[in-house]
């Protein structure tokens, strides 16, 4: 009994299952801290008013549009560095970290000036001068965010693909903490604070970013192992060969991260051309999933370096099981997840808005249709992107950038606007339609994944 449970305990997929949790776990902490923020704004601005509620959820969306994307153009940073660890490379990664840098410089100024002036997009895609305005204050602020935010997300990048990953999760933490205290305190006036309404919420979000970038990079200077690295000794001096692969790998991850969360952003402002109240329960639904999908989000990283560290120590096999495994886990969680949703639509729709209220019964029906839908989706929509990232493990990220483009946009967004703006369904017309674009890009990424496994093997 004790032989064949010790025998258990040492088969590959137990193995790679700890190795795989044991990155994913905190990564998650960390995922969901950050989400967290953006939740708690959300969250925030339900209490001050409907039209709050639209403007800034759609505010807080486009600002992660360009901050995903610009993430996913950084990650490239990290299947490089994970496989240079796994082949003990020290000088290798002290080089990509030093591009990585620089790189983050060079995306924060355009996307901090057009953030910036993005009430002019606002305008010109019809939304109400209303959400525009309040829009607008809360982007005004956030973009003083945008440095660290991304600087963040490079050095947690690092740090994970380093193995390091138990120092990420408490810094989240307390980053979600200041961001809350801070949100009541500046958006209510309370504590002795100004009342800023949605511009508090804006200052309070800014506040926490800086503090965790601040943070980990104080960590990386001290640490006994990281501190050895001299990752910004030369961060002003251009090494092509390096930033070229970082484009080369990144590139092509942050584009299909804008094609992927550019579909939901789109199908946004869709939703407010349908009026303020489908706004408002598209909000709600978004935020809600937005939360639940930080955990495969975050499970795709973990992805990333596991199977980068078995293309580093040169084991193909080890990589198919790290990709495979990552998926199932995913998928296990997200089936927990979409019957959760399924079962208690309107105490999760109760959290953003008072369903007792008769002036949000439309929205509460509309919300708890779109909410049967997303969930659905959801169990597609975790392993879609797990498998996605085992294929940044293998540092294939062109291919499946295309992929991306023809399911996202090719088959979700024209077959969302036509159930959305030429069937009865409306706003649930255009989650249907997003839904089948998440559907096709998991069968077309595994397909890949299967496909370029199988030809290594061979």
């Amino acid at each position: 009994m004790n032989k064949s449970s010790s025998t258990f305990t040492r088969t590959p997929i137990h193995r790679e299952v700890t190795a795989f949790l044991t990155l994913a776990i905190p990564l998650a902490g960390v995922q969901l801290s950050q989400a967290a923020i953006g939740f708690v704004d959300t969250l925030m601005m339900g209490r001050m008013g409907l039209e709050t509620l639209a403007a800034g959820g759609l505010a807080t969306l486009t600002f992660s549009v360009f901050l995903y994307t610009a993430t996913g153009v950084v990650m490239g940073v990290s299947p490089i560095v994970a496989t240079a660890y796994g082949a003990e490379n020290k000088q290798q990664i002290e080089r990509v970290v030093g591009q990585g840098c620089l790189l983050v410089i060079g995306l924060t100024i355009p996307i901090s000036v057009f953030i910036a002036n993005i009430d002019l997009l606002m305008r010109y895609l019809g939304q109400a001068e209303t959400t525009v305005v309040l829009g607008n204050t809360y982007l005004d602020i956030m973009v003083w965010g945008f440095f660290p935010a991304l600087g963040f997300s490079l050095l947690r990048s690092v740090v994970t693909a380093m193995s390091h990953t138990r120092i990420v999760m408490p810094i989240a933490i307390g980053g979600t903490m200041i961001n809350t205290i801070g949100d009541y305190s500046l958006g209510f006036g309370k504590f002795g604070c100004p009342r800023l309404g949605i511009a508090g919420l804006a200052i309070a979000s800014v506040l926490a970013i800086w503090a965790m970038f601040l943070t980990l990079l104080g960590y990386i200077l001290t640490q006994k192992e990281l501190k050895t690295y001299r990752f910004f000794q030369q961060i002003y001096r251009v090494d092509r060969q390096i930033l070229t692969s970082l484009i080369h790998v990144g590139v092509p991850i942050g584009i299909a991260t804008a094609l992927e969360i550019g579909l939901f952003t789109i199908v946004t402002y869709l939703m407010g051309s349908l009026g303020t109240e489908v706004l408002a329960a598209h909000q709600v639904v978004l935020q809600t999933i937005a939360i639940t999908f930080m955990v495969p989000l975050a499970m795709s990283y973990a992805a990333t370096i596991r199977v980068g560290h078995e293309i580093g120590q040169e084991s193909r096999i080890g990589a198919t099981r790290a990709g495979y495994v990552g998926a199932a886990i995913g998928l296990g969680f997200m089936i927990i997840m979409a019957i959760i949703m399924l079962s208690f639509p309107q105490q999760i729709i109760g959290i953003f808005i008072d369903i007792s209220d008769p002036r949000n019964a439309n929205v509460l029906t509309l919300a708890t249709g779109m909410m049967t839908v997303a969930a659905i989706s959801q169990i597609l929509d975790g392993p879609q992107k797990i498998i996605m990232g085992a294929l940044y493990g293998l540092q294939d990220t062109r291919v499946p950038m295309i992929l991306s483009l023809l399911a996202f946009w090719g088959v979700g967004l024209t077959s969302g606007y036509w159930l959305g703006f030429h069937t009865s369904l409306g706003g649930s017309g255009l989650w249907i339609g997003q839904s089948i674009g998440i559907g096709i890009s998991a069968i077309v990424f595994f397909w890949r994944f299967h496909h370029l496994v199988s030809r290594k093997h061979s």
